[in-house]
């Protein structure tokens, strides 16, 4: 494995002034089943961590939800302190009654509780990106945004973004605090996000895809991505992860898993250049598929 590959992502500056190389690292899956407690191996956990690191990679993505708080004191068990040029991003505005439960809870005093145990928990005295996890119903999106644009005025967030919202949304948002990422569901195979993802292009906001790896009935043995795998000698999860560093300058994708193994083989992608013919090809899979 080539040192720091995650490198040849090229690289992407969040709000104009945190450069990360683009591949990143998600840590949803460094917790228990339905992302819940501890994971069995929780060494296996920081030893992935670490390694993450070393293959280059300046950009994880967590939040508080996961464990709850579970990834963000791995985070902090493995890497504190923190290297220089490491950003980390977690999330609030979902809240934990058991596994694979969420509930939208965007009440402005909930939020800022829950930056302040993020805070205590990754070891830092300011987050370098704070997303709300989702946009609760009940609460007026100005009352949740206005809440993180005062954290941040008091130094306690440096950037904010948004998680699986509208153009619209974004939009709203924008009027009372600058957003400079968006996290919403986008892979090969599912691309529902693409007004998103265009109106993140046009704004030069971050897009950082969740479930990146997903390549469903697109991958199967004999399928059209089966035969793109084998003619480049890449996995399909690679070519989906390749596809997508191609596909937009401002995506940044985070794969996660739980294994160095699988670290290793998802930021291998990082140094697969899709020609474009491959990369047309790969774009029109879901259309046949």
């Amino acid at each position: 494995m080539e040192a720091r590959i995650a490198e040849k992502s090229g690289s992407f500056s969040i709000g104009g002034k945190l450069t990360v190389n683009r591949l990143g690292y998600g840590a949803m899956q460094l917790t228990g089943p339905g992302v819940w407690g501890d994971p069995k191996d929780p060494e296996e956990a920081v030893r992935v961590l670490r390694r993450a690191v070393e293959l280059g990679v300046t950009f994880i993505d967590t939040a508080d939800s996961y464990g709850p708080f579970v990834s963000e004191m791995l985070i902090k068990k493995a890497l504190h302190p923190y290297p220089k040029d490491l950003v980390i991003a977690t999330k609030a505005g979902l809240t934990r009654s058991g596994p694979n439960i969420w509930l939208p809870v965007g009440r402005p005093e909930y939020l800022r509780q829950q930056v302040e145990l993020s805070l205590r928990h990754l070891g830092l005295e300011r987050i370098d990106l704070l997303q709300l996890h989702r946009i609760d119903p009940k609460v007026p999106l100005a009352e949740q945004v206005g809440e993180l644009g005062r954290l941040q005025q008091e130094g306690k967030i440096r950037f904010i973004g948004l998680s699986e919202v509208s153009v619209e949304q974004i939009e709203e948002a924008r009027k009372i605090v600058e957003i400079v990422t968006v996290q919403n569901l986008y892979n090969l195979a599912k691309r529902d996000a693409e007004p998103v993802l265009a109106y993140c292009e046009q704004h030069n906001i971050g897009f950082i895809p969740w479930f990146p790896l997903a390549t469903g009935q697109l991958a199967k043995e004999g399928g059209p991505l089966d035969e793109i795998s084998k003619r480049l000698g890449a996995k399909p999860s690679q070519l989906a992860l390749a596809w997508l560093l191609k596909r937009s300058p401002v995506m940044l994708p985070i794969p996660g898993t739980s294994s160095v193994a699988h670290l290793e083989e998802n930021m291998a992608a990082a140094g697969i250049a899709l020609s474009d013919a491959d990369f047309e090809a790969l774009s029109n899979l879901h259309e046949r598929a």
